[in-house]
């Protein structure tokens, strides 16, 4: 398999750091706009797959495939169940917890680099490839950040991603528009997420980003299960995973280019 190289100008851009932008008459300088490149061709980039799993990288090309996690955080009350593909967090706090004892590695090319955390109008382009059954889902950029009421989960419904079957390059755009967007809250007894103003999130996107499958379809195994969303659905009962998306993607390049 020959993989694309990606385009020069943006690992020029990647190596200087900056590249002046517009003329912004009101503040009388350029805009700085900084990219950040992970081609995968030394490896995962710090990325992680599913629940707290090594990236698979083969190739220079990041694979995600089924069975998932079920991610049952944000069941109703909340939007509902998803499947974590990929994902990396955005601050190094985040390697110092409890929970970063499960993670595989700690390396992050994202943190290494010094990149900050606001990506209001951050422009994400990726190249992707996979052969999948999405089961009425769709593949979402989920954005997480901590702010001073909450933690906020956020999913880009406004842009999904298509996954075609040759390689593609999309790009999406982080705007501050709370219509593109929805708020997964929380489900009854997971009181630490909830709904800061969009604006906020992408202000300081302080946790994570992680590619999704949105919305899960939850069906017991068990038809005696009623309470469906009170219980943690694949933790309390079985789910009948033949409603869940399966298939493989394939992650060639991820790109942002942040807006100022």
């Amino acid at each position: 398999m020959i993989k694309q190289r990606p385009n020069l100008l943006w690992i020029a851009a990647l190596a200087l750091g900056t590249l002046a932008g517009p003329f912004d008459p009101l503040e009388g300088q350029a805009y700085q706009t900084k990219f950040y490149i992970e081609t995968f061709d030394q490896g995962n980039g710090g990325w992680f797959a599913d629940r707290n799993y090594a990236l698979p990288v083969w190739d220079g090309v990041a694979y995600c495939y089924g069975p998932w996690f079920l991610d049952a955080n944000h069941a109703p009350p909340g939007a509902g169940y998803l499947h974590l593909l990929m994902w990396l967090y955005t601050s190094g706090k985040w390697y110092d917890t409890p929970e970063a004892s499960r993670l595989p590695y700690s390396n992050n090319s994202f943190l290494e680099q010094g990149f900050g955390t606001n990506f209001t109008n951050a422009k994400l382009t990726i190249r992707l490839r996979g052969e999948m059954d999405l089961k009425g889902t769709q593949l979402l950029l989920l954005a997480q950040a901590e702010s001073k009421i909450t933690t906020s989960n956020y999913i880009l419904s406004g842009q999904p991603i298509e996954v075609t079957k040759d390689w593609s390059e999309q790009t999406i755009t982080l705007v501050p528009d709370p219509a593109q967007w929805i708020c997964m809250g929380a489900r009854h007894d997971a009181p630490h997420y909830g709904c800061d103003d969009i604006d906020v999130v992408l202000n300081d996107l302080n946790v994570d980003l992680i590619f999704v499958l949105f919305p899960i379809e939850v069906v017991p195994v068990d038809k005696g299960i009623t309470d469906l969303h009170g219980l943690w659905a694949g933790e309390d009962y079985a789910v009948d995973t033949q409603y869940h998306p399966k298939g493989l993607l394939m992650f060639d390049t991820v790109k942002f280019e942040f807006a100022k």
